[in-house]
């Protein structure tokens, strides 16, 4: 979007249309299959111009995806590696959502947004989401050094955007639909609350785009997919205390953990867990995953796992005693699959 709007030095890789503006609106946990399989859901979104082959990142999480998109970096170089993280500094897992540690969000994350540099070029940039993440952890790693335009509905998020956009000038528009991930996280992404939700979000898009100027363009796209888990895919770590010998923590999610072992423990730590969970996970040591997470920078690559356990199929490494509302969830996501990693990149 920046290089489609002059900004020296960005490349434009999706080959955007030109127009004076841009609104980037994400729906949190619309992956491409979820979105295909409920095409007759969302007429609107299913009818839009496509960019083929548009995957999140590893782990295909809501933070680690947000912070790319805002940062256009890949998470080995931000660092924001998961839904949970080790704190190499003191050992304590962040939870990277509510930010329960007393960390400075901009020494943890801190590169630069992309909107800043549009901002630098004259360029109207600006964030519009929920007034309650205003200020939070992850709005800092991702959307900071903009105005922020928090909202408390749809409908004044509907109004802002096109105040914004109708303005003079060249306006670069981030906007974030958080409703469709709660719903699947706690009814599944196969369920009629889900599909509902769905329903709401495709007629709110199809209404902003009547709506927006003819020469601001409409972009939607994701952070990552999601799949529900049956009770038998549900493998609870606790129950097989070999596996958390040398182990001394455990963070991310259960589709995708990341596993901090003691000095030196990770190659026997990776094949105790490669032995017991077979083909259902993929098990790998840190620095086997350039091609997930890309160059991972030494600042950065404690909060990495030294063993990382990527579910396959339908599974998951749950804790019932270290993550025990995971426990309680439907719908998940963060791991490799393509339901999970394949994103919808749409325009109008």
């Amino acid at each position: 979007m920046g290089a489609a709007l002059g900004v020296p030095g960005l490349v434009d890789v999706l080959g955007l249309p030109q127009a004076r503006g841009y609104v980037v609106f994400l729906v949190d946990g619309l992956g491409e299959l979820n979105l295909r399989e409920n095409a007759a859901h969302a007429p609107f979104l299913s009818g839009l111009e496509a960019v083929p082959g548009v995957r999140s990142n590893i782990p295909s999480t809501t933070v680690t995806s947000l912070t790319s998109l805002g940062t256009g970096l890949a998470p080995g170089r931000h660092g924001v590696s998961g839904y949970t993280v080790r704190v190499p500094e003191t050992g304590e897992r962040l939870n990277s959502i509510a930010w329960d540690r007393p960390l400075d969000p901009r020494e943890w994350q801190p590169h630069e947004m992309v909107l800043t540099r549009m901002a630098r070029e004259g360029i109207a940039s600006a964030a519009v989401n929920e007034a309650r993440f205003r200020g939070s952890g992850l709005t800092q790693c991702s959307q900071r050094d903009v105005p922020y335009h928090g909202v408390t509905s749809s409908w004044e998020r509907h109004d802002v955007l096109l105040d914004l956009t109708e303005a003079d000038g060249r306006p670069a528009v981030y906007a974030y639909e958080s409703n469709l991930d709660h719903t699947g996280h706690k009814h599944g992404c196969t369920s009629e609350e889900w599909r509902v939700e769905l329903r709401r979000i495709d007629d709110d898009l199809r209404r902003l785009r009547t709506d927006l100027p003819d020469d601001v363009r409409l972009v939607v796209t994701a952070d990552h997919g999601m799949v529900d888990l049956p009770v038998e895919g549900r493998f609870d770590v606790d129950e097989h205390p070999r596996l958390l010998d040398d182990v001394e923590l455990l963070a991310g999610e259960a589709r995708f953990r990341h596993v901090h072992t003691r000095p030196g423990a990770a190659p026997e730590v990776a094949q105790r867990w490669r032995d017991l969970l077979g083909d259902r996970a993929e098990v790998r040591l840190r620095e086997e995953c350039e091609d997930w997470f890309g160059t991972v920078e030494p600042e950065v690559e404690q909060r990495f796992g030294d063993v990382v356990v990527a579910a396959q199929d339908d599974f998951a490494v749950f804790s019932s005693r270290e993550f025990a509302r995971e426990m309680e969830m439907a719908g998940f996501h963060g791991s490799t699959s393509e339901v999970e990693t394949r994103i919808p990149l749409l325009w109008c």
